[in-house]
């Protein structure tokens, strides 16, 4: 993790939270399909994963993410950050 101290976004302090990519835990629910599809398009530049909250998009990305080495940017938004 880079240190970003007094980083800002739109002219507001990020958080440097929302820069940590969630820790994968085994246990959760898979979805192996989801995640067989996500490896055939590696070598896409940019994946958008998009869904209502509930539906375990950071357990898809975070299992993804520790099932191969790849390299990830990570950042949490929310509607406050919609500037």
């Amino acid at each position: 993790m880079v240190d970003l101290p007094g980083h800002t976004v739109a002219g507001n302090p990020l958080l440097e939270t929302r820069l940590y990519i969630p820790k994968w835990r085994p246990g959760l629910v898979s979805r192996p399909r989801l995640i067989e599809r996500m490896h055939q398009g590696i070598e896409r530049k940019l994946t958008l994963v998009s869904a209502p909250a509930g539906f375990g998009k950071t357990t898809l990305l975070t299992e993804w993410l520790a099932t191969g080495e790849r390299v990830a940017g990570w950042v949490a938004l929310d509607q406050s950050d919609n500037e």
